[in-house]
């Protein structure tokens, strides 16, 4: 059922996708508030409350509905299934940046991919000279897809394979969104809130994140050039101020060849007021150093869209297998 409920999530996502503002984004920004402002009271152990409130009751909450479900027809309890990896999981949540600003640069227009970047990561790039520009591009691509699709699609798997059903998707993508929040609210809007909220959603999510990233990496290396991407991913993992995403950088600049990393171009600051909706924090991507490989050019851009999708072909088929497997047995 895990196989068939990816599937039909990915092809209707890139069918009919969200809007960029939609409903559910506005009930979980809804729901985020509305937790901080009932369950805590300023106290460390009040951010345990909230942050479990928060991730964990809404999984359980999709869970219980699946067993549910499921006791009346299989047929709909994959249809929940679908349905919920179709608003925690897809490419058409970020990708229409992606091929805006390679589209503008394939006509040569640099300062329309330089308008279109500062609306996607709100930061200043009308200074940004070309090869950081491609480089911002693909860094901030290569997490989105990771977070978008690969975080959930793993979680998913996992916790459906024990009967959680559609659980390990929500928790994913309710971690990933509370350490977005929590950061944005703590450090941007002004407003009286738990610092220690802020730090445990993150250290949170970095645990739930840590398998996920070291398999996206995986899969990168094995769709990729192998071996240079396990000596950047061993070698160059630590440049990056967080280490899933580090993990998850190195490998893919090592399996298409690219050097990524390096500090910001001078002059390139992000409008921290406005970052919320963007995924992965502006720094993020800050590394003390760059990887070996050569300097980003627009052919890369559609290297790394084929790595993307050779990394979901790759465990597409091996999900498949193993359903495969699971029926025969």
């Amino acid at each position: 059922m895990s196989f068939f409920a990816v599937l039909f999530a990915l092809l209707i996502e890139q069918v009919k996708p969200l809007p960029r503002r939609n409903p559910v984004y506005d009930a979980l920004t809804s729901w985020m508030r509305w937790t901080g402002r009932n369950f805590d009271a300023g106290r460390d152990h009040h951010a345990w409350v909230v942050w479990s409130v928060t991730c964990i009751a809404p999984a359980l909450a999709a869970w219980a509905v699946y067993l549910a479900i499921s006791r009346m027809s299989l047929p709909l309890a994959l249809a929940w299934n679908v349905a919920v990896l179709y608003v925690t999981l897809g490419f058409r949540q970020f990708s229409h940046h992606f091929t805006d600003i390679r589209d503008a640069l394939e006509r040569g227009d640099e300062d329309e991919a330089r308008r279109l970047l500062t609306e996607w990561r709100h930061l200043d790039a009308s200074e940004l000279p070309r090869t950081e520009l491609l480089r911002h591009v693909i860094e901030h691509s290569l997490l989105a897809a990771h977070r978008h699709v690969f975080g959930v699609f793993f979680w998913f798997v996992v916790l459906s394979t024990l009967g959680f059903g559609p659980a390990g998707a929500v928790l994913y993508r309710m971690a990933e969104f509370a350490s977005r929040y929590w950061a944005y609210k703590n450090r941007t809007v002004g407003e009286p809130t738990n610092e220690r909220l802020m730090v445990l959603s993150q250290r949170l999510f970095s645990l739930v994140d840590h398998l996920p990233a070291r398999l996206t990496a995986f899969g990168f290396a094995v769709v990729g050039n192998f071996e240079e991407a396990v000596n950047c991913w061993r070698r160059d993992a630590g440049l990056w101020k967080h280490a899933n995403e580090g993990i998850i950088l190195a490998a893919a600049a090592g399996a298409v060849g690219v050097g990524l990393g390096g500090s910001a171009a001078p002059g390139v600051t992000p409008d921290r007021s406005k970052t919320f909706d963007r995924g992965a924090a502006f720094d993020e991507m800050e590394a003390e150093g760059s990887t070996p490989g050569a300097a980003p050019v627009l052919g890369h851009l559609r290297s790394i869209v084929g790595l993307v999708w050779r990394s979901v072909v790759l465990w597409m088929l091996l999900l498949a297998l193993l359903s495969l497997a699971n029926l025969i047995g």
